[in-house]
């Protein structure tokens, strides 16, 4: 087989300091994992609120798994749709304060499943510059007018509103940004496409479980409803700790979904244990307000501690507090010299984010102790 040059592609990745690598995890999902048999402190995962190893939330996929089995067996239209899965989409739907609900595999499944059902040639979508890889490939792969509009800069928005000439348009947006950890104009945003007859598509994947007091995400946090934001997307592997996703919206919408959307329809559904797993870290998610408490306390000792020691930390008030370096090779071997000091904090490059853009991506849990934040503010210390 012709390999077309994949090994020259694969030394040049090396020698740009964008190769990327796997590590090996030895334990389960915490604040301290074990990786080549060593404990480290981990501050890259997305397990917002510390529920990934919680004893409820394996107890409910324990007892489920007895109950339902492992796998689905089949899609959600033939045979894999069971009791577990419809009452995770009623629960969602009441949470979030809409019709209906519509559970996805994975998050990119979803956001490609939506654009891909909704729009097609004729139609335009506009979309922020920096939102996530599936957002943009759903809107590529549509077959729509695909424009990208400044991040975060509803003038930028305006203008290229104003030279659509579709008549159905949809702007799509992050709710938390993945990388920079910001914070999307919700509310101009809303405003705007009700001004201009355009939906609002928000993918709150980082912000869901988070933000908002019950953990309504952005969403909730910016107080809109249902005819502000028509199409809500969230993940559960996140603040969730578990795995899958959901679109939420009118019934209208779930219908044509049901309908229409490819990932939906042709793909196997999650296993029902994690339906149920996933119900239970909804309940404590909205009970236990304590862990969204507790993340922003710590949010703010890492702002202050970080600005004291004068890292680059960019604006975000969010879990996600990156820290700017912009060379990928240093921030490679910064990565590396926190992992010898027993601290795991991942490097972002591009592409995953722009060039220039190369950053260290901090990330908190609820689970995390202040003497964790000053033990991560140690090493970077040492490290920067």
């Amino acid at each position: 087989m012709k390999d077309f040059a994949l090994e020259n592609e694969l030394e040049r990745l090396k020698q740009q300091g964008l190769y990327r690598s796997r590590r090996v995890i030895e334990s389960p999902q915490a604040i301290r994992i074990i990786i080549d048999g060593r404990k480290v402190l981990n501050f890259c995962s997305n397990d917002y609120l510390g529920l990934a190893n919680h004893p409820q939330v394996i107890a409910a996929f324990q007892q489920a798994a007895n109950q339902y089995g492992i796998g689905s067996g089949s899609a959600h239209l033939i045979c894999g749709h069971s009791t577990a899965h419809h009452a995770l989409e009623e629960e969602i739907a009441t949470f979030t304060g809409r019709e209906r609900a519509l559970l996805f595999s994975t998050g990119y499944m979803a956001n490609i499943g939506v654009l891909s059902a909704l729009l097609g040639r004729g139609d335009d979508v506009l979309e922020d510059k920096l939102n996530h890889a599936s957002l943009l490939d759903g809107g590529l792969l549509s077959g729509a007018g695909f424009k990208r509009y400044l991040h975060a800069n509803t003038e930028s928005l305006e203008q290229k509103l104003k030279r659509s000439k579709a008549v159905k348009k949809i702007i799509v947006t992050d709710g938390v940004f993945s990388m920079d950890g910001d914070v999307a104009p919700l509310v101009e945003l809303a405003n705007i496409a009700q001004q201009n007859d355009a939906a609002l598509m928000v993918d709150d994947a980082h912000g869901f479980g988070v933000l908002g007091q019950t953990g309504g995400g952005l969403v909730e946090h910016c107080a809109l409803t249902q005819a502000d934001v028509p199409i809500l997307m969230g993940t559960f592997g996140k603040a969730f700790g578990t795995a899958g996703a959901f679109v939420a919206g009118s019934n209208a919408l779930i219908e044509t979904l049901i309908q229409k959307s490819r990932p939906y329809i042709y793909t196997t559904a999650m296993p029902a244990a994690i339906a149920s797993a996933t119900s239970t870290s909804l309940e404590l998610l909205i009970n236990e307000c304590w862990r969204r408490e507790k993340l922003r306390t710590l949010i703010m000792q890492f702002k202050q501690g970080a600005k004291q020691l004068g890292l680059s930390i960019m604006d975000s008030n969010s879990a996600i507090q990156p820290i700017l370096v912009g060379d990928p090779q240093k921030a490679v071997a910064m990565s590396q010299n926190l992992l010898e000091l027993g601290v795991l904090v991942t490097a972002i490059r591009p592409p995953t984010v722009a060039k220039g853009q190369t950053r260290l991506r901090v990330t908190f849990s609820a689970n995390h102790q202040t003497s964790d934040v000053n033990s991560l503010l140690n090493a970077l210390e040492q490290v920067s």
